[in-house]
This record gives structure tokens, C-alpha cells and sequence, in this order.
């Protein structure tokens, strides 16, 4: 009797752990191994092919990796990237907090604003603003409908190429951002705005202490793409004899006619610009989601409490 009082308490206890999820365990992924040692194999076949293929000619990328005027070009790419975000995401926000007033008249100059630099190719704009002579030989302060004149500037001594390139990256800059940090501010519960005009605190003062902050995690993932879409678009301005790390390595294939050794170094600098943009990116999207993590963390560890509780229930009776 008390064998069989034995095995059965032995069935029900085999039949309990099959039931509690603490004793659960998944099946095996075979298709997820396999799916990895296919990727594996094509990704070192076609990385073993691009290493042997002479044609790439990866002495000659070596040799000129490290010249001076390409990493002069280098640093004039990341000057340029550096200082048209800079620009661009503050009169983005400027643009942002017009868009989102209840003024008409600012609504509507951001929003055509936005409308016409997103609506244009940035070659184009580029082209536009180093040719802005041809439309206006000089640059005048002049009071509206008179001649009377207080400042006048030749047009072509202060649209130099570098002054081009700026203002063209910076003002079509500004569209996408002014876009992306709306979304931002959207993002903030409307709860949040009432607070803050229930304790009187001015808009802008809200916008610092409270909304933009809140904002930050849900701009910083576009913004982040768009920093590394600015330092490709940065290419763009060779067209007007912009000396950046693409004019320059141009500049080196039209002597040498090592077309692509030069286009490889080119594409391995960017890419290495890339790379470390997207770690500085995740750190920083870490940091602004520190409280959201937290807050799921906590809902977690309550939510398995019951759970755990039920499992102890379950072996103490047995």
C-alpha cells in the first residue's frame, strides 16, 4: 500500500513539474543554427573573395589610406558635418516650436519652410547658393521701396564654396529636424503642458526643464540617422570644388587612374565614421531610456511575484 501510495505521489509530482512553467524548457532551434552557419559561410566566402581579388588593389588603398590630403579632406567632411548639425538642429527647433504655435502667422513661415527645403534636392540647393551671384551680384541692407542703403557686400566674396556648403547642409538640415523634434514634442503626454501652465511657468521654461527632456528619447534614434546621413550628403558638395574627403580622393584617381583603390578608401573611412557614430548613438539612447527601463523592469519583477508565490504554494503541498 505504501508502495503504491509512493508511486503515486511520484505521478503527480512529475505530472505538477510538467505543468509549472519554472520546470519549462524550449525546444531546440535548429533552424536558427542552421540559418547562422549559412550566414557564416557566404559572409566569409564573399568577404574572402573581396580580400583576393586583385583588382581591388588593397596596397594601393593601403599606401594612400593615410595621405595627407585625403585626411585633410577628412577633417573638412567632419568640420562641415559638425558644424551644419549644430545649425541645423537649432534652427530646427526653432522651426519645430513655430510649427507646434498657436500663431498662424510663425506656424506658417515654418511650415513653408519646411515644405520648400524638403521638397528640393540638396544637390540642387548647393548648386543654388554657390552660383547666388549670378541672381545677385551684391548683398545690401537697404530700407524696403528706397535706395537708401546702410551695408552692401559683394556676393562673391561671401559665398566662397566653404560658405556654400555650410548654408546649404545647414538650411536643408534644419527641415528634417524641425520635423523630427516636433514628433519629439508630440511624443510628451499633454498632461505634462498642463502641469507646467497650471505652476506658471513660462513656455520656453517649460520646453527646457520639462518637455524637451522627456522629448529626448523618442528624438534622438532619427537624429542620430540623420548625423550619419549628413556626414554621406557631405559628398555631395565636391560638385562645388568643396576640398571634403570624396573631392579629395578625386582628386588623386584623375592623376593616378586608380579609380576604385581610391573609392575603396573613401568607403572604408566612411564606414569607420559610421561605426562610431552608431555606438555614440546607442550610449546616448541608453542614457535618455534609463527611466523607461527601470519602469518596465519594476512592472516585471511585480508581475512574476504572484507567479512565484503559487509555485511555493505548489510544492509545499506536495
Amino acid at each position: 500500500m505504501s508502495r503504491n501510495i509512493h508511486n503515486t505521489r511520484a505521478t503527480d509530482r512529475a505530472d505538477v513539474q510538467q505543468r509549472d512553467v519554472a520546470f519549462a524548457r524550449s525546444a531546440p532551434a535548429w533552424g536558427r543554427w542552421v540559418s547562422w552557419i549559412v550566414a557564416l559561410i557566404l559572409a566569409s566566402n564573399f568577404l574572402w573573395l573581396v580580400a583576393t581579388n586583385p583588382n581591388f588593389e588593397w596596397k594601393v588603398v593601403l599606401q594612400w589610406f593615410t595621405e595627407e590630403s585625403v585626411l585633410k579632406g577628412l577633417e573638412i567632411t567632419l568640420g562641415l558635418t559638425v558644424v551644419s548639425m549644430i545649425l541645423g538642429t537649432g534652427l530646427g527647433l526653432l522651426l519645430a516650436v513655430w510649427r507646434l504655435s498657436e500663431n498662424r502667422l510663425l506656424s506658417g513661415i515654418a511650415s513653408l519652410y519646411i515644405w520648400f527645403f524638403r521638397g528640393t534636392p540638396l544637390l540642387v540647393q548647393l548648386i543654388f547658393w554657390y552660383n547666388l551671384s549670378t541672381l545677385f551680384p551684391t548683398l545690401s541692407l537697404t530700407l524696403p521701396w528706397t535706395s537708401l542703403t546702410w551695408a552692401s557686400w559683394n556676393t562673391n566674396d561671401l559665398i566662397t564654396p566653404l560658405t556654400a556648403a555650410i548654408a546649404g547642409l545647414a538650411l536643408n538640415e534644419a527641415a528634417y529636424m524641425a520635423e523630427i523634434i516636433r514628433a519629439g514634442l508630440l511624443s510628451v503626454d499633454s498632461g505634462q503642458v498642463e502641469t507646467t501652465q497650471a505652476f506658471g511657468m513660462s513656455r520656453s521654461r517649460a520646453l527646457r526643464r520639462i518637455i524637451i527632456p522627456q522629448a529626448m528619447r523618442a528624438i534622438i534614434p532619427p537624429s542620430g540617422n540623420q548625423l550619419i546621413s549628413m556626414i554621406k550628403a557631405t559628398s555631395l558638395v565636391s560638385v562645388i570644388a568643396m576640398g571634403d574627403l570624396l573631392y579629395s580622393v578625386q582628386a588623386i584617381y584623375n592623376r593616378t587612374f586608380e579609380i576604385i583603390p581610391m573609392l575603396m578608401v573613401a568607403v572604408i573611412w566612411y564606414l569607420l565614421i559610421t561605426s562610431i557614430l552608431n555606438v555614440g548613438q546607442s550610449a546616448i539612447e541608453r542614457y535618455y531610456a534609463r527611466g523607461t527601463r527601470r519602469t518596465v523592469e519594476a512592472a516585471t519583477s511585480r508581475a512574476s511575484m504572484p507567479l512565484s508565490g503559487a509555485r511555493l504554494l505548489q510544492k509545499e503541498d506536495l
